[in-house]
């Protein structure tokens, strides 16, 4: 069988294209996902189905990719989760739906993609929220994902200190962090009613599942994309063991920030010196594919609490963002500080240190990284590096969002909370060179993966896709998910990765 439509990967972005697109009864769409798929809420494993741990981030989790990626060159390669089932990252995320700011695609629109300016993308949040607490013209009320916010009277101890802290700093309260405006301390859109994380498996998948003309086919990778001449005319994948290949008039790559530019690769899609490097006869010379690497460098400052403060894990998410400017900054909103307890991993229970945690995230970082292949075995995980603080704006900003951490510290609010502070140490402390080694030994990532296949007009010779995320230079091939990001947004990708599949299934 030929289908209309192949969708490669079963994540936040593809999720909702198979929803949208097997709308129309007279296109086949099929959703190939290398992961798991658990058709129901009550099939669901705990740790996809509730909030509060991060068990399926574990790098021994069957439900993500267990990268390894290289961050800076003070720290050996870590660990990168990404999702792997049906749901994708959405399905293991922290459940932060929060908006790209007016800014973000303002800037988008000004490279030359005038289809992503800020009036034409909010349609598309609004279509996808079911906001629970703002009902006005910029958000939405009778969308699929539920969003909500947890109100003051219920905040945890030691995030409504830190709300308090940052206002006695002069901070303004910001009780609407996605709308156009937004800046301040306040309470994160969640998308996690009673706790259950809803990802787009559950919001938009799940009530399309009986349509005849959608396929849905689990525990199947994707190895390739296959071509005659420049259109892509189907995928190669492997599945129980046999490899085999399946057409279709067009095919979607929504496997990730990651997974998309290596599927491309694989297939013959990037920079051709590089492919020929490896052994992969080159289809289509691209040569950003895998390069503009972008993500939120983030920065932990830990602190150990008194006895007597609750440190038990918050079942619906609650946490506070704190928006601001850096010092000498031409971009708003380049910083955020979040707070919360250091949890296990595994579980979702606190660890015993009784620590929390001020995490300072980079925004708008300078630094890009890129990402290549290593082999054409597409078992074998694509080489990549985040290349972080390479430029000395960034380690700016996040020394002074360090030292931010220590002024709320010191704020009465936390008086009876915080006992001590544990990292980073006074003589890391000591100087901006002692700071900034610091900050490169111990730096961590968001998983906001940004990028890796860009969007842009074809005069940028780093763009991969169009603004309708057609691949430049091929037909019958487009990529829809956090890769087409020409930059990471000032804020949490998830929200905008949505946006942008239903924005696109609108042209497919």
């Amino acid at each position: 069988m030929q289908y209309d439509v192949i969708i490669v990967g079963g994540g936040s972005a593809g999720c909702v294209l198979a929803a949208r697109l097997s709308e129309d009864p007279r296109r086949s769409v099929l959703l190939l996902e290398a992961g798991a798929d658990y058709p129901t809420l009550d099939m669901l494993p705990e740790p996809l189905k509730y909030g509060h741990t991060r068990a399926a981030e574990a790098e021994n989790s069957p439900h993500n990719w267990a990268l390894r990626g290289t961050i800076t060159p003070l720290q050996d390669a870590i660990h990168v989760a990404q999702g792997k089932v049906v749901g994708g990252s959405g399905a293991i995320n922290g459940q932060v739906m929060l908006r790209g700011l007016l800014e973000d695609f303002e800037d988008w629109a000004a490279w030359g993609n005038d289809e992503w300016s800020y009036r034409k993308v909010l349609p598309y949040f609004k279509k996808m929220e079911r906001d629970l607490d703002i009902q006005d013209d910029v958000h939405g009320t009778d969308g699929p994902i539920p969003i909500l916010r947890r109100q003051q009277e219920l905040w945890p101890p030691i995030q409504a200190a830190f709300h308090q802290a940052a206002l006695a700093l002069g901070f303004p309260a910001d009780p609407d962090m996605n709308g156009p405006e937004s800046g301040g301390i306040g309470a994160m859109p969640m998308n996690n009613p009673d706790g259950l994380r809803m990802s787009t498996a559950l919001t938009h998948l799940n009530p399309a599942r009986h349509r005849l003309n959608l396929t849905i086919r689990p525990n199947a990778l994707t190895r390739r994309v296959l071509f005659e001449g420049t259109r892509a005319v189907g995928v190669e994948v492997e599945s129980g063991g046999e490899v085999f290949t399946i057409t279709g008039k067009e095919v979607v790559l929504s496997a990730g920030g990651l997974k998309s530019p290596h599927l491309l690769l694989l297939s013959g899609v990037g920079p051709a010196e590089e492919l020929r490097q490896v052994g992969i006869p080159p289809v289509h010379h691209l040569p950003g594919v895998g390069k503009n690497l972008r993500n939120h460098p983030i920065a932990s400052v830990s602190m150990r609490v008194k006895e007597g403060i609750t440190l038990l894990p918050d079942n619906r998410g609650t946490r506070m963002g704190l928006r601001y400017t850096a010092s000498g900054s031409s971009t708003r909103n380049d910083i955020m500080i979040m707070t919360n307890a250091v949890y296990s991993p595994l579980s979702g229970d606190v660890l015993p240190d009784r620590t929390i945690r001020f995490s300072c995230a980079l925004e708008l970082p300078v630094s890009a990284g890129e990402l290549c292949l290593t082999s054409t075995d597409p078992h074998v995980q694509p080489h990549f590096d985040y290349r972080y603080l390479e430029d000395p704006w960034d380690r700016q900003r996040l020394r002074e969002a360090v030292r931010l951490c220590l002024q709320l510290a010191r704020q009465k609010a936390y008086a009876d909370i915080i006992a001590e502070r544990l990292a980073p140490t006074d003589q890391d402390l000591a100087s901006d060179d002692a700071l900034d080694t610091w900050l490169l030994k111990t730096i961590g990532t968001a998983r906001h993966i940004s990028g890796t296949c860009k969007m842009g007009p074809a005069a940028d010779s780093m763009a991969v896709v169009d603004q309708y995320a057609r691949v430049h230079g091929l037909t019958g091939l487009r990529v829809v998910d956090g890769s087409i990001l020409p930059y990471v947004t000032r804020a949490n990708t998830h929200a905008t990765i949505i946006m942008a599949a239903e924005r696109v299934a609108a042209w497919i």
